[in-house]
């Protein structure tokens, strides 16, 4: 079974949000953690956790996922920014874990000048005080479009991470469809060989979730543009051979393509209709 849904705002509440994927025929969702451009998140109470948990067992959400706010810098050699961002992923992990969230990614980092081994070096520490080993949910490192000074732009960075935690298996990877052509793999007209690249150098097993969106940006860019499916350089085709790949079909895809809710709706019906079409 197809398991799609998108970015949801939780301004009107977790439950609400919920509902709200119910509404536009979706069956997952992605959260931000807290403030994506600030620092600042909401208590939720035991009513709305219980009207949440409730409307998703109902509706057999497949797994969720949260995302870590951009003003998280694990990479960091400022102090201050790093110990922000130590803080964030380690209230956020158990937070997530708490509600039941099945997995958290976040952007792996910008080192800002230090060099990459050394940024690599900042996130290990950085996940290694946040992650007990104890926990349900699973971090996920995203894949990165390697603007500027980025980190996870190559499959071998991912793994130079998660090669150097102190708990690897509660790590795994959320591959973001424009990020990865942006980076310069090409999966418009090689996804075998991207993911056989993948598989090599990290594993096909790690991967847990899908940023399914185009790009607005063209191919290895190094721009991070996301575009509404079907309205990028990626193209319809493209992405909907990401979505029947054997390798990749039971994953959950996660929209997070520039419109609101109704628009989102409306990409949704789109891209199961093509897929009944190419059946």
């Amino acid at each position: 079974m197809l398991t799609i849904g998108t970015h949801m705002s939780i301004a009107g509440g977790i439950a609400q949000s919920a509902k709200n994927v119910v509404l536009m025929e979706a069956n997952t969702m992605q959260i931000f953690s807290r403030n994506p451009r600030g620092s600042g998140y909401k208590t939720y109470s035991q009513q709305e956790i219980e009207a949440f948990q409730k409307i998703r067992t109902e509706n057999q959400f497949g797994p969720l996922l949260a995302h870590a706010p951009y003003t998280m810098n694990l990479a960091s050699a400022k102090p201050e920014v790093y110990e922000f961002a130590c803080m964030v992923i380690r209230e956020d992990i158990a937070r997530m874990d708490a509600l039941g969230i099945e997995t958290i990614v976040f952007h792996p980092g910008n080192h800002t000048g230090i060099g990459t081994e050394e940024g690599i070096r900042n996130i290990i520490a950085g996940l290694d005080q946040a992650i007990s080993g104890e926990e349900s949910i699973m971090v996920l490192l995203e894949t990165m479009s390697g603007k500027g000074t980025e980190i996870g732009a190559r499959f071998e960075e991912l793994k130079a991470i998660r090669d150097g935690v102190k708990h690897p298996e509660r790590i795994g990877i959320c591959l973001d469809t424009c990020h990865i052509f942006a980076a310069g793999y090409d999966i418009v007209h090689d996804l075998d060989g991207v993911l056989s690249e993948f598989d090599r150098i990290l594993g096909l097993e790690l991967l847990r979730a899908i940023h399914f969106n185009d790009s607005m940006m063209p191919f290895a860019s190094r721009k991070d543009r996301h575009a509404t499916i079907g309205d990028g350089e990626i193209g319809l085709e493209a992405l909907l051979r990401v979505m029947r790949h054997p390798a990749l079909k039971d994953l959950p895809f996660y929209l997070e393509t520039p419109l609101e809710d109704a628009g989102h709706k409306q990409e949704i019906q789109m891209i199961k209709e093509k897929l009944k079409e190419s059946r």
